[in-house]
Order: structure tokens, then C-alpha cells, then sequence
């Protein structure tokens, strides 16, 4: 199969990978996978540029490919083409009469519950102009069927995992002796909670700081990884409480720090809070997290719930239940904490490397590609 992949969401060839999005990681690790595969030829049209900006460069990217596109496709000659998100597919609809090749995209959530009134109008005519549509979790597809997506023209597969980032990850020791040395901070006969992402409302971290961290009644040292917009509003509601010993607001870390912090920490948070016009399509932090070997306590919220099963790799908890939440970190750390460790990273291999996780994406473009030359 040719695929001709087309994304603006990678970061510039010469910056650091270090903190870099997880739409960017997916989107990369993709290209790889696809790549490495004997059964797949695939050309890339890759916008390679920072975030600050981002919006602007994208409208100038993909202006230019509504011209070029369809030379490329007549050129290349690919059996699919393959955009990396929502936005990238709007080309769809405005190539669609040039082109007859199948177009897929990948959507990821919030490029589909984007709050904006002009894009939320054209979402629809996207969905109409492609072929397929492939969304990271079944939350996301629910989105896009609420959005005149036909529930026959999309499928729910999940992201996947570059094994080899987490090849020298660090065992549980040596990872919460990193992060003692790092933060000057004691761990001795203390439980590490950690949470990592971009601090934006719906990651639910003042909620979890205000109505859950005081009824945990275990001995615990909140690490909270990421920046964004909530991330000094954070800062001051921890100044101005009684949990400054119990809380790190550490900001963004290199990947080194980040490993040691998923190694080292007994439980990953994910205390995620529904927000109008924003959602968790996937939440690959809390699986990066399992495969370190440890396991979470999420909100049971969109995207999510395609991530863990309980017992497995985590526990989901009802959205804002507060005493719940609590109640979960006090008895996974006084109980098959060890056990659980295993089992999260065993959960992942089994069901989310990218080897498995590819070879969906190519039966469902293979399937989209059939039914484009026998149309019903």
C-alpha cells in the first residue's frame, strides 16, 4: 500500500525532542512504524514548526497545499492519503473534487471539540468530503458522530508506543533516588503521586489539589510535571494553603527527568474534569506511566476510559468524586501496589505497542481503500 501522509504538527528539525506534544510523538512514531514496514510505501508532507505561531504558519501550509496537493497525489500516485489530525484534513474538502484518491484522517479530540464557531460550522463538511475517519478513542468518535460524521465511516483505534523510548527507563529505586537528588526533596517512608501534561482546566489539577490531596490520609508527595496557561494560578493556590510540603510544582522537565519521575512514582493522577469545547481524546502520559510500571487513578472522562481497565493499570473514578479519589490512592498504596506495577506494564505491551497498533490503521485503510472501488 502507498500512503501519502500529511501533518503540520511537527516540531522543527533542529529543536529538541524533549516535552515535545503528544499529538507531535504520535504523529512521528506513526511515520516510523508505517516506514519500517515492508507491505507499506509512504511519502510525507510534513510542516516542521514550533507551537508559539503555529496557527498562522498552519493557514499559510495549508493554503499552499490546496494548489500543490492534487499535482502530488497525480504524481505519487497513492493508494490513501493519511492526514494527522482535523485540521490537516480540511484540505479534504477543498481537494476533493480534484482528487480521487481515498482521504483519511486521525482525529485526537480536541481537533474535533475545537470551540470555535467558524471551524465547528465546517467540521461537518470535513467529515462529508472524507472517506475515513480514524479517532483515538471511542469518546472522540462519539464527538464526531455528534458532529454528522456517518457512524459507518469511522473507527475507534488507539494511539501507540515507541518501545525503544523506554528502553533505559530506570527501575522503581533508582528513579525515586533521581528525583530526591533533582528536587531536594525526601521520599523516605513517603508515597510519590505524580501527575504530567499541559496545565490547562480540564486536567482537573486545582480540583484535585483543593478537594482531593487533603483526605488522602497516606504520607504523600504530589509531583506535578507541565506548563500552560493554569500554571500560575496553581502556584499561588498552593502558596496559599497548608500543602506546600506535599506539593511540587516543578514546571517542564527533559525527557531524563520524566522517565526517573515515571519510574520512581507509586501512582500516575489523571484527575481530568469535563470542560465545554475541550476533552482528553487519549491520554498517552497515563499509559507512558504503565509502562514505567505504574499504575493510575483517573477521572472515568472521555478518552480515558478507552486507557484503562480496572485492576489492570489503573482504577477509573467517578468524574469530581473527590472522596472516591481519595479513597483509591489510600488503598492502592496500602495494597498490590508491587502487583499492580507488573501488571500496568504488561497492559501496555499487550495492547498498545505500535507494531499492533499500526497494523490496525493499515487493515482500516486497506478496508477504506476497497470500499472506495466497490462504492455501495
Amino acid at each position: 500500500m502507498r500512503i501519502l501522509y500529511v501533518s503540520h504538527l511537527h516540531p522543527p528539525k533542529n529543536a529538541p525532542l524533549d516535552n515535545m506534544g503528544g499529538m507531535q510523538r504520535v504523529s512521528m512514531q506513526l511515520i516510523d512504524e508505517l516506514s519500517s514496514r515492508d507491505d507499506i510505501e509512504i511519502r510525507t508532507i510534513i510542516q516542521h514548526a514550533p507551537w508559539k505561531g503555529i496557527e498562522i504558519k498552519t493557514a499559510f501550509f495549508l493554503a499552499k497545499l490546496v494548489f500543490k496537493l492534487p499535482k502530488i497525489v497525480q504524481d505519487y500516485k497513492p493508494d490513501v492519503i493519511l492526514f494527522s489530525s482535523m485540521v490537516t484534513a480540511t484540505l479534504a474538502k477543498f481537494c476533493r473534487k480534484k482528487i480521487n484518491v481515498p482521504m483519511v484522517t486521525i482525529n485526537h479530540g480536541q481537533d474535533v471539540k475545537m470551540p470555535i464557531g467558524l471551524y465547528q460550522n465546517f467540521v461537518p463538511k470535513i467529515f462529508e468530503a472524507l472517506d475515513g475517519v480514524i479517532s483515538v478513542s471511542e469518546a472522540t468518535r462519539q464527538e464526531c458522530i455528534k458532529r454528522g460524521m456517518s457512524p459507518k465511516k469511522g473507527v475507534a483505534l488507539p494511539n501507540g508506543f515507541d518501545m525503544s523510548d523506554f528502553q533505559d527507563t530506570p527501575n522503581k529505586p533508582e528513579g525515586r533516588k533521581e528525583i530526591e537528588k533533582v528536587f531536594s526533596v525526601d521520599l523516605s517512608k513517603k508515597s510519590l503521586l505524580l501527575t504530567v501534561g499541559r496545565q490547562v482546566k480540564r486536567k482537573g489539577h486545582e480540583w484535585f489539589i483543593t478537594e482531593v490531596l487533603p483526605k488522602i490520609k497516606s504520607e504523600i508527595i504530589y509531583l506535578v510535571i507541565g506548563e500552560g496557561p493554569e500554571h500560575e494560578r496553581l502556584k499561588e493556590i498552593v502558596s496559599s494553603s497548608n500543602l506546600q510540603e506535599k506539593v511540587l510544582m516543578v514546571g517542564k522537565q527533559p525527557d531524563e527527568v520524566l522517565k526517573n519521575a515515571y519510574a520512581g512514582a507509586d501512582i500516575f493522577i489523571m484527575p481530568n474534569i469535563p470542560i465545554p469545547g475541550d476533552m482528553e481524546g487519549f491520554g498517552i502520559v497515563l499509559l507512558e506511566a504503565n509502562l514505567a510500571g505504574t499504575p493510575a487513578v483517573a477521572a472515568d472522562l472521555e478518552g480515558i476510559k478507552d486507557v484503562i481497565e480496572n485492576g489492570k493499570n489503573g482504577y477509573k473514578i467517578e468524574v469530581k468524586d473527590g472522596k472516591g479519589f481519595s479513597n483509591q490512592v489510600d488503598s492502592l498504596i496500602a495494597n498490590h501496589l508491587e502487583e499492580m506495577s507488573s501488571s500496568s506494564r504488561s497492559f501496555v505491551l499487550e495492547n498498545f505497542t505500535w507494531n499492533k497498533v499500526a497494523q490496525q490503521y493499515i487493515s482500516y485503510l486497506n478496508e477504506v481503500v476497497e470500499n472506495k472501488k466497490t462504492p455501495n
